[in-house]
């Protein structure tokens, strides 16, 4: 089981595309759209998302995020109707940011409090900083040859993949460098295919992060 998401919009086309979208990231985590009037017009409907939260809640809980101000409300008055509000959250967070942050959380196994932070910390801007000559740990240079690069699902495979180890990983690009366990920083570096970054690791299980990258990026992450 994992925490489920609810999405919650005023428009339905938009929480069904990007359900779609971060469900790339995370296929084991429920999450359900909750947008729009039942005419198709511009709105939220409080019955629909607590529906959408109670259909969301497998046993380990619900993080439901917004995108308007009338949709937090929506959102924490559907919250405050269930019968043990203390299993869902509303996360204080970007939408389309911030779904995609915490449907990653909660595939690597994030309770519904660490699913809630990345999703918040979505909306901070991410600090590239410049590379540095590596320092104690191993590192390696790798192409890329899939063909979207460290994009959406790509990027969302590799942080998943790199939860289960013990180790600190940067991946770099030119002059840039981003934490490897974090979704939209790896997005951010903009590399495509064709281009070689460089992965370094530290820590007890850093040889083996740095195989599970290679095997990734050999295999071009599944595409």
């Amino acid at each position: 089981m994992s925490v489920g998401i609810v999405l919650v919009s005023h428009s339905a086309k938009l929480a069904e595309g990007l359900a779609e979208l971060a469900a790339q990231m995370a296929p084991d985590v429920t999450i359900v759209p909750a947008g729009g009037l039942s005419d198709g017009s511009i709105g939220t409907v409080y019955d629909d998302v607590v529906a959408a939260t109670q259909r969301a809640d497998r046993g380990d809980g619900v993080v439901l995020l917004y995108d308007l101000g009338s949709a937090q409300m929506t959102a924490e008055l559907a919250v405050e109707s269930l019968a043990d509000p203390s299993a869902a959250i509303v996360a204080d967070g970007p939408l389309v940011e911030g779904a995609i942050a915490a449907a990653v959380a909660a595939q690597a196994g994030g309770d519904r409090k660490a699913v809630a932070e990345a999703a918040a910390a979505a909306g901070m801007p991410e600090d590239l900083e410049p590379a540095e000559p590596a320092a104690d740990g191993a590192e390696l240079e790798l192409e890329l040859r899939n063909e979207v690069g460290l994009h959406a699902r790509p990027a969302g495979l590799l942080v998943r993949s790199l939860s289960a180890f013990d180790a600190d990983v940067t991946v770099r690009l030119g002059d840039q460098e981003a934490d490897a366990h974090s979704v939209l920083g790896l997005m951010s570096l903009g590399a495509r295919q064709g281009d070689r970054i460089r992965v370094r690791a530290s820590g007890p299980q850093a040889s083996a992060a740095l195989d599970k990258v290679k095997e990734l990026v050999d295999g071009n992450f599944g595409e």
